[in-house]
């Protein structure tokens, strides 16, 4: 699989290339998570969000569908005693309904087939008054940004969609969702976040 072999890299790259983003996106979201919120968080990848929600919330369960991906998250958040790692597939959440109070969607919308049917998911397992949170990298802003984007997506990462700011925004109002705020962290790839009520 394409991401457990990237899991050994992912981090240096992303910091290498994205640094004041990557750090940027885990405080950003951050913000919106309160002490008493128990938070599911797909997609966790190596834990660049994670590791700034894990203090902020009560319990959080922190989930991928790749296996190199979650050990290397599990490492970096050893030291939070509050997280949980499970294997898991976004669009086939194996927990009960309106179980969270904030989930988390770091950076992988774009890669979905049917990302309609993982956010019928979230909306599933958040409570009502909860919030889903999706930050994605709206890596169609830049030129440069499409260069790396296609070598990645050559390497084995399949991306099914690539915004800028507006064309995001219009994707979550095509999937008729209307209670949406937009947070963009700016930087050499930018990544919008789409904090969307219940």
């Amino acid at each position: 699989m394409f991401w457990d072999k990237a899991s050994s890299l992912y981090d240096f790259f992303e910091t290498v290339y994205n640094y004041k983003v990557y750090k940027g996106t885990g405080k950003k979201v951050a913000e919106f998570v309160e002490a008493g919120d128990t938070v599911l968080e797909c997609a966790c990848g190596t834990g660049g969000i994670t590791v700034d929600v894990a203090p902020k919330c009560r319990r959080m369960i922190a989930s991928d569908f790749s296996i190199g991906m979650l050990r290397k998250a599990s490492k970096k958040c050893r030291r939070y005693g509050n997280v949980t790692f499970k294997k898991a597939d976004i669009t086939n959440l194996k927990c009960k309904a309106n179980r969270f109070d904030k989930a988390i969607a770091g950076n992988v919308i774009h890669l979905l087939p049917q990302p309609q049917k993982a956010m019928e998911e979230l909306e599933r397992v958040v409570k009502p008054g909860g919030k889903i949170i999706i930050p994605t990298y709206i890596n169609m802003a830049k030129q440069s940004n499409r260069f790396v984007t296609g070598i990645v997506g050559k390497m084995g990462a399949n991306f099914q969609n690539q915004f800028d700011l507006r064309s995001y925004m219009e994707f979550f109002r095509r999937m008729g969702y209307r209670d949406v705020e937009y947070y963009v962290v700016d930087g050499r790839m930018p990544c919008a976040i789409a904090v969307i009520q219940l």
